[in-house]
């Protein structure tokens, strides 16, 4: 097993262009569901790479900026709450996580996913490994990405609708998120097909 001073893995697949992908906020009440997929090159080391929920914001804002810099290739992707209540949460993560493979500018061999479901993209071959975050580089790159992309742009709404606490929960369902949502009301950028709270409300 990795550790903090063990590097992961580059790949699952370390004989081939492999893009690990990941995503992040599929639990959350407001916001895009974001991915990312990263191609890692085959020397790269860094045992601070790890499971983006195990790191601190700070220590993930710095590895995201030296995994832009080294990988071969990385691409962020998006699913917006309207669409998310049009597919479903499942489908609309691993849509996100094709619209990452489409950005990259190196057509991956293999693709790892984060988790255990995955569509067929194009002709690749494909696994899913179940906390492949913490097991491989490529995608707990992905998953750093993913998470980073996300809270800041949950900074950013944060900032049209300050009563809601993004800045904080980053939309995910805590206690004072859904007091919100009872005395404010839904907004636009929340996924009207989850339960906000006990009884669905109308959007604003």
């Amino acid at each position: 097993m990795a550790t903090s001073t063990e590097p992961l893995p580059v790949s699952a697949i370390p004989d081939k262009l492999d893009a690990g992908c990941d995503e992040a906020g599929r639990g959350c009440l407001a916001g895009p569901v974001f991915a990312a997929a990263v191609i890692l090159p085959p020397d790269f080391s860094n045992p601070l790479v790890n499971d983006s929920k195990k790191l601190t914001a700070r220590r993930r804002n710095e590895l995201r900026s030296l995994i832009q810099e080294q990988a071969l290739a990385w691409a962020v992707a998006q699913v917006d709450p309207a669409e998310i209540d049009r597919i479903n949460i499942l489908n609309a993560s691993i849509l996100a996580m094709h619209r990452a493979i489409d950005a990259l500018k190196v057509r991956p061999e293999h693709i790892s996913v984060d988790g255990n479901r995955f569509k067929p993209y194009a002709a690749i071959p494909h696994n899913t490994y179940v906390k492949g975050d913490g097991r491989f580089a490529n995608i707990a790159a992905a998953s750093i990405l993913a998470k980073t992309y996300r809270d800041e742009f949950m900074e950013a709404i944060h900032r049209e609708h300050p009563q809601y606490g993004w800045d904080i929960n980053k939309g995910y369902p805590t206690a004072a998120h859904r007091a919100a949502i009872v005395a404010h009301g839904a907004t636009e950028h929340h996924r009207m097909s989850f339960r906000l709270i006990d009884n669905q409300l109308t959007l604003f």
